[in-house]
């Protein structure tokens, strides 16, 4: 995930260890889901609504990709895609700086959109780095 990924190259280039750490793309099921041992507890009806993950952050990379800058509103519209299903709980959305991964309410560069949402029972964690369209 995003943010433990961006945890360990911190503490690499802070303690000056002689590593080089390669962050791998999410691997994802063909509808998109990201892949995760927790989609076994997942009902097939729950692995539809799962979807809502993958929808809600598509939906914030066209928001920033249309040069909307405002985290808060790139949130809300999640939230609403998110909440489309009944079965949803958030537990967060985040929009961060990828380094020191600390909100931000203006989108300028890299940004890393994260989110854990429950589907039923199951807790489920997703997301994205984006960046501004320019130009």
């Amino acid at each position: 995930d995003a943010q433990q990924a961006a945890i360990i190259q911190r503490m690499v280039k802070d303690l000056n260890m002689d590593l080089k750490i390669r962050v791998m793309p999410i691997i994802r099921e063909p509808n998109g889901l990201a892949m995760s041992s927790r989609n076994v507890h997942l009902s097939p009806s729950e692995h539809k609504e799962a979807l809502v993950l993958k929808n809600a952050l598509q939906k914030a990379r066209d928001m920033i990709k249309s040069d909307e800058t405002d985290s808060e509103r790139i949130k809300y519209e999640m939230r609403c895609i998110i909440n489309s299903v009944p079965s949803s709980k958030i537990d967060y959305i985040s929009i961060t700086d990828p380094e020191t991964l600390q909100d931000i309410k203006t989108i300028k560069g890299k940004t890393i959109i994260a989110l854990a949402v429950k589907i039923g029972d199951t807790r489920l964690i997703d997301n994205i780095v984006v960046s501004p369209h320019r130009g």
